[in-house]
């Protein structure tokens, strides 16, 4: 008798890593919103139920946005599930781990923080930005290409994107090597400066740190450069936010943007290497990028998804959820949903309707970096073209042709390659 695919442990059962993709389709062939047996969390397969519950930021809660079932609101919601649960998570969310992390703020606080945000995303940032972006690319791939193989997340996507995000934010010139080194060895030491201190940091407390030391010289001592600019950046109605409230906003950026970008860059790598007819089309049309990125997007959304909270009873599609019903939206799932995309499984640069993708969510929480991470992508991507002749996957890392072998991170949040080994003909003496 075959298994039955839905009754598997969606978060724990290392299975799952490998391909998801049979899990969510045969969950959504049960139900697009079906409630999972270990850890009674709804999980919602279907692209338009996906959308309904990312636009309905009256009906759920974001508090639980990165941790879901683990560990759970603090106190037990039994007994509520027909009440108006607003101001208990209100009371409560600050026991709820990354409470402070613009992806888990309810409004009004997640309107101000992100109003705040996108005083330092503004179009005149991104493309000043985008500018430094080209040379930030041929910087690495100097060394990166040089032996005619590596591997690429180490050797490109990563380095490439945390300079990319140190100069969207401004981290001063002298002060990047250090920061740079520091979170790719991801344990660091005290502050820039500070090496007397010996505590261990985990990234996020060394990235607090280091954002707290530079808003509060900006706000004393303004200068003429991005940190400045965050730092007097005011609320929308006018006040002047707590320093911590600022450094959250940077540090979100820094921390949310440069995992899921490194992860997209390895994705569109992977699919280059396993279709040499894809990279040919590209290496002779580069307007066909764009919509090879949102194809990228679709297929593997670097977020498998986000939890939601129901704060009232409600309905999503054809099922009705209590007050207090933890709900995972999968974005992977719904990138896949026939009823939304013609042979989902199939990967299809042309494709119409790709950008309708939610691996950037919708709603109040869709992502603020999305024009980030499309910029670094199609910049990375463009000067590796320009550089090689051809791209190949290691059969020697990963297999022949069909036949690969590749890892995949063992978490829940995220999709995404571990390693991606490549070989290389490069472009003889460069411009």
């Amino acid at each position: 008798m075959a298994e039955d695919l839905t009754a598997v442990d969606f978060f724990r059962d290392g299975r799952l890593t490998e391909d998801p993709y049979r899990f969510y389709a045969a969950l959504r062939d049960k139900c697009p919103v079906a409630r999972e047996d270990h850890y009674g969390v709804t999980m919602v397969t279907g692209w338009q139920e996906a959308v309904d519950v990312y636009n309905d930021a009256e009906g759920f809660s974001s508090c639980i946005s990165v941790t879901g079932p683990f560990p759970g609101f603090p106190i037990s919601l039994e007994g509520r599930e027909g009440e108006d649960l607003t101001d208990l998570i209100q009371k409560h969310r600050d026991e709820i781990p990354f409470s402070d992390q613009l992806p888990t703020l309810d409004p009004p606080t997640h309107t101000n923080h992100r109003a705040l945000l996108m005083r330092l995303i503004t179009p005149k940032r991104l493309k000043e930005n985008e500018d430094a972006m080209w040379q930030l690319a041929d910087d690495i791939l100097d060394d990166f290409l040089a032996p005619g193989e590596g591997e690429f997340i180490k050797g490109f996507a990563a380095p490439f994107t945390l300079r990319v995000i140190a100069d969207l934010l401004g981290v001063p010139e002298e002060d990047r090597p250090e920061l740079l080194e520091r979170l790719a060895r991801g344990t660091h030491g005290g502050a820039l400066g500070s090496a007397e201190k010996s505590l261990t940091k985990t990234p996020l407390e060394y990235l607090y740190e280091i954002f707290a030391e530079y808003i509060e010289d900006r706000r004393a001592q303004p200068r003429e450069d991005v940190l400045s600019g965050l730092a007097t950046a005011t609320f929308p109605d006018g006040t002047m936010p707590e320093v911590v409230d600022v450094v959250r906003v940077a540090t979100n950026v820094f921390s949310a943007g440069q995992e899921t970008t490194v992860r997209l860059l390895s994705t569109a790598l992977k699919v280059m290497g396993d279709h040499p007819d894809i990279q040919r089309a590209l290496r002779e049309d580069r307007s066909l990028l764009a919509n090879f990125i949102e194809e990228c997007l679709r297929i593997e959304s670097p977020v498998k998804g986000d939890f939601r909270l129901s704060r009232v009873p409600t309905t999503v599609g054809d099922e009705s959820l209590a007050a207090g019903t933890t709900v995972m939206v999968i974005n992977g799932a719904a990138n896949r949903d026939p009823r939304r995309f013609e042979d989902p499984d199939t990967f299809d640069p042309q494709r119409k309707n790709a950008r309708q993708h939610l691996a950037f969510g919708r709603g109040i929480h869709s992502c603020p970096g999305a024009p980030l991470a499309r910029a670094e992508t199609r910049v990375g991507l463009e000067r590796l073209l320009d550089r090689t002749t051809d791209i190949r996957i290691s059969e020697a890392h990963h297999g022949p042709a069909g036949d690969r072998r590749y890892g995949y991170i063992p978490t829940y949040i995220l999709r995404g390659l571990t390693e991606l080994h490549l070989e290389f003909d490069v472009v003889g003496e460069q411009a």
